[in-house]
């Protein structure tokens, strides 16, 4: 009975790393956030073309990036849509000792303080049709 306990024991304190590590390590615990103050400011916004609009999808507007010790120009792409939310492009903005970076991210308080009467996601400023009841 013993040697049975000890077994059992020893496999099991063999085993648990196996078992404990892949929840150590999760997609969550791998999120970096990562705020860099750099002291020269972006250039100018480069005038960009915006293609006619694609049913299901949302512009994001090119912004200026920080690669290596340059500005980098990432282009506008389609972003598939989010019902309800309105998109918060990248932009730069100055902090205490130079500029940050701020990613974009969807809103909610900001598509419906522009006024979204039909939900969709798109400000009525901005949509061709605001009282499209067929849209959600």
């Amino acid at each position: 009975m013993k040697r049975r306990f000890l077994t059992a024991l020893a496999a099991a304190a063999i085993s648990t790393p196996a078992l404990i590590a892949p929840a150590l390590v999760t997609p969550a615990a791998a999120q970096v956030d990562f705020n860099l103050i750099i002291g020269n400011p972006p250039p100018p916004p480069r005038y960009e073309v915006v293609p006619a609009p694609r049913v299901g999808y949302v512009w994001a507007p090119g912004y200026w990036r920080w690669e290596g010790q340059r500005h980098v120009w990432a282009p506008g792409h389609w972003m598939a849509e989010r019902h309800g939310y309105h998109w918060v492009p990248d932009r730069w903005v100055q902090a205490n000792n130079g500029w940050r970076h701020q990613p974009g991210y969807w809103d909610r308080q900001q598509a419906r303080a522009m006024g979204d009467r039909d939900h969709d996601g798109v400000p009525n400023a901005y949509d061709r049709a605001p009282n499209n009841p067929y849209r959600r």
